[in-house]
């Protein structure tokens, strides 16, 4: 469990070190918890960008995991936050504090740093304890028996898994269930965003009378259900089980809560040692989880007082129980099955739990993968197996006062515990919040095998579950070992080219993300991401150029004009006018408002030809076979077919053709590019030597507008953070400098990387990713339907870099 990284508060010396540590003393109820995006949430109980106040507020902030340390106040609550709750694709955020107030969060477009209030409600004088999002009745899981399949449908399948509220015709319904700690349920169904309709609230007892409730979880059931067990506290009381049901009947939802079997934790066997545990001083159950988050039959309490504390796994199993001879019906030995809680291991440790996690995910179906992982007051973290409770691995989590200027006495009563900890959801990382506000990360062992470090094929496997579900891959990033990057971006490449065409079309843009964020890790591999970050934004062009042809009338349907486009170049002709004559003219005709509004991506289109061409002399291909575009056949045909559909729209409207600086007035630079490239598609490995010499001519003839290269952004996932010594001390909205990359490259000028424009040296305002750095304009341009339908297609995610939330930069003068 390697500890990466932890992020402190920004140090104010003009506030007495004693005050400042002054509410440490106190019980923190600080939270965090992770999104499938890989966005952290967590609460703190001071305010992070005004570290010299000493009033007290309960705040949530938001960050993503690339770059923890630029975090965004969502509010500020009067008082303390007691859940934080993601929905499974990351969108919404639900928080609710002691007071009985709900909030629903969701970005506003999309905007980390932006956030707007969805919707809020009040349970006055509850104490609300947990909450669950309704599930959608998706689950993807890996096929055991199929797990060494190489095609994506057969090694990966959807489980049959119902929602949890059913809208008309089978839609699932978006909302939420929350838990107080009087027994109280309350759901919540969200509208939907195009309905007008109110939100709807529905409260309903858990029990048949109301109950007092400490510690309590929630998971999914099969059916549709939910499973929540509860507990008072009272090591004399049973852990209580209820399935909870919530319908959608008219306007309204009904909460339908049925009692299940309880067990006490005395029923355990002596080895257990509850005995000698609730002789303690303050024994209670303070922490309850269920060991999957969906269809569970396992669950965990720990037994904790000052001094010592017991970790106990029950099972719910079915078991045969015998029946007398003369209730049966004959004279045989009959058996009733019925189903029991049993106990299953335990684990004691000699200090009091202070939090409890359990993987979110289940990779394979119904069968227990993962990890239990508790914290205890002396600031150990122990990885325990899921079903036996095992020591698989442990740390503790070092904390050093950063006043350097004040002598190491002053410290010695200062007591920062750990507050909570949440997992990832692929279960590569731990987030850690302690009483001083601070964040922590950890790197945990593979789910699967956890006997081995991280392997090759595991990793692919990982990276193929996330194609195919939608996570985010993030926290696998920060875990890869450098020397496994090649190894695995080459088999992940092969195991990809195995698919069926269809698949590999729908899952082509995701497939080139992957590779290009395995390539980022790595200081020689920045080319080849910069070459597939250029490859995916071509195909990104190319497919919303041939989006907007339509065949004529005469022609056949059962060919598109794209279809034919691909044809004739197929056909090896180098004259791009000779290519015009086989194809229908007005099967390519579009109006000319909308091919002037996509001048800038057709002058982008012209410059990576050129910019291309004039590395060919330079380049040699080499014996490990690095990717290169301008060695990919594939990459240079859509480059020639958009050189085609320029030379067409260029007859339509000529404002629209990409603008060149030329030696000779007569140079007709888009027919020089075609026949430079078509003769390379012909032997990209060795191309002939006249071809060479043409291109080291182009510089003279024709003014090589040089394509911007990536932001290299500071970020966690670079090659800078192998060359650290773990774990970083970072600060709150300060960029490390140890991870700023070398290679940035000075320019003055900001580009819009999504429309490819140039917005100036300090632009007021821009969106850039938090990930990779990529910068996108926020002042509309000529609004024409097409230019619409490009700049949605960026709208939620720079999914062409790395998939990483924009975060709106504002630049004051």
């Amino acid at each position: 469990m390697d500890h990466i990284f932890t992020i402190n508060k920004k140090l104010n010396k003009a506030v007495d070190v004693n005050k400042q540590f002054s509410f440490n003393k106190l019980e923190k109820s600080t939270i965090c918890t992770i999104s499938s995006a890989n966005v952290v949430a967590f609460s703190t109980e001071s305010n992070i960008e005004d570290v010299g106040s000493l009033f007290w507020s309960s705040n949530v902030y938001v960050c993503d995991l690339n770059s923890p340390w630029q975090v965004h106040k969502i509010l500020s609550n009067p008082s303390p936050v007691s859940v934080l709750q993601w929905d499974f694709t990351g969108d919404l955020l639900l928080m609710a504090d002691e007071n009985g107030s709900i909030k629903v969060y969701r970005a506003k477009d999309h905007i980390l740093n932006d956030w707007t209030l969805v919707l809020q409600t009040v349970l006055e004088g509850e104490h609300i304890l947990a909450a669950a999002f309704f599930h959608s009745g998706k689950k993807i899981c890996l096929n055991s028996e199929k797990k060494d399949s190489s095609l994506y449908m057969e090694k990966f399948h959807h489980v049959k898994f119902a929602c949890s509220v059913k809208q008309f015709g089978g839609r699932p319904a978006s909302g939420a269930l929350l838990l107080t700690t009087t027994g109280m349920l309350c759901s919540i169904l969200l509208p939907q965003s195009t309905s007008q309709l109110p939100m709807v609230v529905t409260t309903e007892s858990l029990a048949p009378t109301r109950i007092f409730v400490k510690a309590a979880d929630i998971c999914y059931g099969k059916n549709g259900h939910f499973l929540l067990a509860v507990s008072n506290g009272d090591l004399s009381m049973p852990i209580q089980c209820y399935k909870v049901s919530v319908k959608k009947h008219d306007d309204k939802c009904i909460i339908t809560s049925q009692s299940l079997l309880s067990f006490f934790l005395f029923e355990a066997p002596p080895e257990a040692l509850m005995e000698q545990v609730a002789k303690e001083k303050n024994c209670h159950i303070s922490h309850i989880k269920w060991i999957m988050r969906e269809d569970a039959d396992s669950v965990v309490v720990a037994a904790s007082s000052d001094k010592t504390s017991c970790l106990q796994v029950w099972e719910l199993r079915e078991k045969a129980l015998p029946v007398h001879k003369s209730l049966g019906k004959t004279d045989t030995p009959q058996y009733f099955n019925t189903v029991l809680w049993q106990y299953q291991c335990h684990f004691q440790y000699n200090s009091k739990v202070t939090s409890l996690a359990t993987s979110k995910l289940s990779l394979l179906n119904n069968v227990s993968n993962g990890y239990v992982v508790a914290t205890f007051t002396d600031n150990s973290i122990h990885c325990l197996y899921r079903d036996t409770l095992k020591h698989l691995v442990s740390t503790t989590l070092n904390i050093f006062p950063r006043y350097s200027d004040e002598p190491l006495a002053r410290y010695s009563k200062t007591s920062i515990k750990i507050s909570n900890i949440d997992m990832s959801w692929l279960g590569n990382i731990l987030m850690v919040i302690d009483s001083d506000d601070s964040l922590h990360m950890f790197k945990l062992p593979p789910q699967i095998d956890s006997s081995a470090p991280l392997s090759v094929p595991y990793c692919t496997t990982i990276l193929e579950y996330c194609m195919m579900s939608g996570f985010d891959w993030l926290d696998l990033l920060l875990v890869l070992r450098p020397g496994m990057l090649d190894a695995l971006c080459d088999r992940l490449t092969e195991s990809f080219n195995r698919q069926p065409s269809s698949v590999q079309q729908f899952f082509f843009v995701q497939h080139l993300c992957m590779k290009i964020s395995l390539c980022r890790l790595s200081a020689q591999g920045q080319s080849k991401a910069n070459d597939l970050t250029q490859f995916m934004m071509l195909h990104s062009i190319s497919t919303s150029f041939k989006s907007l042809l339509r065949p004529s009338e005469v022609s056949s349907h059962d060919k598109s004009p794209a279809d034919s486009l691909a044809n004739v170049i197929a056909e090896g002709q180098t004259d791009v006018d000779k290519v015009l004559m086989h194809l229908e003219a007005k099967e390519f005709t579009v109006e000319p408002s909308t091919l002037q509004s996509l001048q800038q991506l057709i002058q982008w289109v012209a410059d990576l030809a050129l910019n291309l061409l004039v590395k060919l002399p330079d380049s040699r291909p080499s014996m490990g076979k690095p990717y290169e575009l301008l060695r990919d056949v594939k990459a240079l045909n859509m480059l020639r077919e958009m050189l085609v559909l320029i030379r067409i729209w260029g007859l339509l409207r000529p404002a629209c053709l990409p603008v060149f600086i030329k030696s000779d007035g007569s140079l007709d630079v888009l027919a020089l590019l075609f026949r430079l490239l078509s003769r390379l598609v012909q032997n990209v490995s060795e191309p002939d030597e006249s071809l060479i010499d043409e291109c080291c001519l182009l510089p003279s003839q024709v003014q090589i507008q040089l394509l911007p290269q990536s932001n290299n952004r500071t970020v966690l996932a670079s090659p800078q953070l192998i060359q650290q010594i773990l774990p970083l001390q970072l600060e709150f909205n300060n960029d490390p400098e140890c991870l700023m990359s070398s290679t940035d490259s000075g320019t003055t000028q900001t580009v819009d990387s999504i429309r490819h424009l140039y917005l100036g040296r300090t632009p007021r305002a821009i969106k850039q990713c938090v990930r990779c750095g990529g910068s996108a304009g926020t002042i509309p341009v000529t609004r024409t339907a097409a230019i619409r339908a490009w700049d949605q297609r960026w709208l939620r995610s720079c999914h062409f870099r790395c998939g990483g939330l924009w975060r709106m930069q504002v630049y004051t003068t």
